[in-house]
């Protein structure tokens, strides 16, 4: 009787390697062409919210600006084009960008040979020693924005912040944090806590909460009466502010 000599096996398990090599990689492109959802909250001139929305990722072309000079008047952009991955915090950013008129325009440099540079989101322009501060799931950036990979669920931060003139850092990020759901004149509790740029969490004291009988204390907390649904409000001078929605009676804010 015939036998498969051991050439034409390795052939066939080769060749079903490779197709099965092939479907995996089909399933991973299809996969990442959906795109997926990801957080995204922008606080702009003056601690005003731009944006607090979560959103599909796409690719999206961006126009550069040659407006765009916060990092010097010879590096504005060029004018041209540029399309940004999907799957990136400018990316992100890029792609709201398209559905929400407080974030356009945006003046995007692409004057630098290690990635496009962002001067501005709607009005709020880096100017003087504002600069635009990113950070994903409260951890700041090692790489420019273009090139900082999310995936599914991250929480992207884009701040306009004053750093510090001699050790560049930027002022810590706060986070609210309160139930979804409380009844109308009924006290509740609330906690601010503070991410520094590793992303490490503190309890936050002496933090303004709107609604609040007072400062939040060592443990971050204050408490909050409400009559009617409202997005609080945390704020600690030049720290970067964070808001969260409370509904009321099952009531909410509008957008939330």
């Amino acid at each position: 009787m015939p036998r498969i000599i051991p050439v034409r096996l390795a052939v066939v398990c080769t060749l079903a390697l490779a197709l099965s090599l092939t479907l995996s990689l089909t399933i991973v492109a299809s996969a990442a062409a959906k795109g997926f959802s990801a957080d995204l909250r922008v606080v702009g001139s003056g601690g005003k919210f731009l944006a607090e929305k979560s959103l599909s990722t796409a690719t999206t072309s961006v126009k550069t600006s040659p407006k765009a000079t916060c990092f010097g008047a010879a590096n504005g952009g060029s004018g041209a084009s540029v399309s940004i991955q999907g799957n990136t915090a400018l990316g992100l950013l890029a792609r709201a960008s398209k559905s929400t008129g407080s974030l356009s325009p945006l003046l995007v440099s692409d004057a630098f040979d290690f990635g496009l540079g962002l001067c501005g989101v709607g009005t709020s322009v880096a100017k003087g020693a504002t600069s635009w501060y990113v950070k994903v799931n409260h951890k700041s950036l090692s790489v420019g924005a273009d090139a900082a990979k999310i995936k599914a669920g991250d929480e992207v931060l884009f701040a306009l912040s004053k750093s510090d003139p001699k050790t560049f850092a930027y002022p810590d990020e706060l986070s609210l944090v309160g139930p979804s759901n409380v009844q109308a004149g009924k006290a509740f509790t609330v906690r601010a806590f503070a991410y520094d740029e590793k992303g490490k969490r503190t309890p936050a004291e002496g933090v303004k909460v709107s609604g609040a009988s007072g400062l939040t204390g060592p443990d971050g907390k204050a408490q909050v009466t409400l009559n009617k649904p409202s997005r609080l409000l945390a704020t600690d001078g030049e720290l970067i502010p964070d808001r969260t929605p409370i509904c009321v009676a099952g009531k909410c804010p509008a957008g939330s």
